[in-house]
């Protein structure tokens, strides 16, 4: 079973795509792209903002931005970080 990352919805598979904590273990719960060293890279963002990020990027990637609206509006609001949002 993969993790996903409980910022971005990323699957994480390898080590690499793990965050860190601020003593440098592994984050079990989000990636290196939202998290490192215990913080979050895009602190301070806001839910709507974090999925039009995640929209943009999956478009990047060739993902219809349909596709990707429908998956970043259906998924980011369910992971953890963005419950309390």
């Amino acid at each position: 079973m993969t993790t996903i990352c409980q910022s971005c919805g990323m699957p994480m598979s390898e080590t690499v795509h793990f965050g860190t904590e601020p003593d440098g273990t592994v984050s079990e719960e989000y990636c290196t792209y939202c998290y490192q060293a215990g913080r979050f890279v895009d602190e301070g963002i806001r839910l709507p903002e974090k999925i039009a990020h995640n929209v943009r990027l999956a478009v990047s990637m060739g993902m219809p931005e349909i596709d990707a609206r429908e998956l970043a509006e259906n998924t980011i609001p369910t992971l953890k970080r963005w419950l309390d949002q």
